[in-house]
């Protein structure tokens, strides 16, 4: 749950900065959290998770 709380918090971040450097449209925005939530109630919204869950874990036991 931490880990989607800041994913989610990052996302959001980024889409701030992208849609005020004119790297990204509203109208993109828009569409891109339209299929975050059409994603979510899919089949594949465990396999979604999973494989974030599995990447946070992954980076988070590197060292440099």
């Amino acid at each position: 749950m931490v880990i989607s709380i800041s994913l989610v918090v990052l996302l959001t971040i980024l889409a701030v900065i992208f849609l005020r450097n004119g790297g990204l449209k509203l109208s993109h925005a828009i569409v891109c959290a339209l299929l975050g939530f059409l994603l979510a109630s899919t089949s594949m919204a465990p396999t979604i998770h999973d494989g974030i869950g599995a990447t946070a874990n992954l980076v988070s036991g590197l060292h440099p």
